[in-house]
């Protein structure tokens, strides 16, 4: 009961602040977009150099399997 008393009153909380402060609000997720952008970027170039480098060791790993199956035949 307490959990949801404290939920209920956060909520209220919340809403109040943001009605107060708005513009600030916004101002802050102005600032906060660019930023997201840049990380989850960032993210996203890590993530593909990586995938690139897997399929390349993947593809190096098939060509020396099937050399050594060639040199065993």
């Amino acid at each position: 009961m307490w959990i949801i008393s404290g939920g209920v009153t956060a909520v209220i909380l919340g809403i109040l602040g943001l009605a107060k402060w708005w513009l600030l609000f916004l101002k802050a997720l102005a600032a906060l977009v660019p930023f997201v952008l840049l990380i989850s970027g960032i993210f996203a170039i890590i993530i593909g150099i990586s995938s690139v480098k897997e399929r390349a060791e993947e593809g190096r790993e098939e060509a020396a399997d099937q050399s050594a199956e060639s040199d065993k035949s």
